[in-house]
């Protein structure tokens, strides 16, 4: 299998990206695979993370491709990647020109999009959707896109709110991860939260199990799962 390249994208800031980003990446990384972290955020917050995390954790090379004088993606999304890479997962900035992000797609990317439980961030991942489709390199590419919905409290009105937004969409749904200090925690020990040792997370792994399913599931094969997942878990 060739290089898999996972962008993890919003136009809206503060939507929870880089912990998408970084918990993939370890996820990888534990398999053993060859991961390349690239981080477009002038923050550098995937790249603070890294610089936590252990020795003695699975290896996870990071790349700083913010370092651009313009703000667009062009340079940096174009970096050389190794060819022993076998994951490469691109944290995006926010506000990136869609019209840019559309035209550096490559076939079989899988495009993930985390939206918050608020009407601001609704709004602005319905309109960076609906651009993004729009442009038609997306299908043409056979880009896959899915939505995850990030720091959720379950029986929230605003949490029923965004669940009717995003099964609403012509993509796919793919979970809903809680809200919790869990994520807090991993960040200051540069892990991903299944990597936290602790038994509270097994709500958190069963949460990202549809996740990494939809990422490794071929696309001829996609069948858009959707499940509400609190109608099981518990905070």
């Amino acid at each position: 299998m060739g290089l898999q390249r996972i962008l993890v994208t919003n136009a809206k800031g503060g939507c929870g990206k880089t912990t998408i980003a970084t918990n993939i990446a370890s996820h990888y990384a534990r398999q053993g695979k060859v991961v390349r972290l690239f981080d477009h955020d002038s923050q550098g917050s995937s790249l603070a993370w890294l610089a936590r995390r252990s020795e003695d954790a699975a290896p996870i090379a990071g790349v700083d491709a913010s370092k651009n004088s313009d703000h667009r993606l062009t340079r940096s999304w174009q970096l050389r990647v190794p060819p022993e890479t076998e994951v490469a997962i691109i944290d995006s900035p926010a506000g990136t020109d869609i019209t840019e992000l559309a035209m550096l797609l490559r076939q079989h990317d899988s495009i993930l999009i985390p939206v918050l439980p608020s009407p601001i961030d609704i709004h602005a991942t319905a309109h960076f959707i609906k651009a993004l489709l729009t442009t038609g390199r997306a299908r043409h590419k056979m880009v896959r896109l899915a939505v995850v919905a990030n720091r959720v409290r379950k029986n929230t009105l605003m949490y029923h709110s965004l669940e009717r937004f995003l099964f609403g969409l012509n993509i796919p749904f793919i979970s809903s991860l809680r809200d919790t200090q869990l994520y807090a925690k991993a960040v200051e020990l540069g892990l991903g939260v299944q990597e936290v040792p602790t038994a509270r997370n097994k709500i958190d792994r069963e949460q990202w199990a549809p996740i990494f399913r939809w990422l490794e599931t071929p696309l001829a094969s996609e069948s858009a799962p959707i499940t509400p997942l609190f109608n099981r878990f518990e905070n």
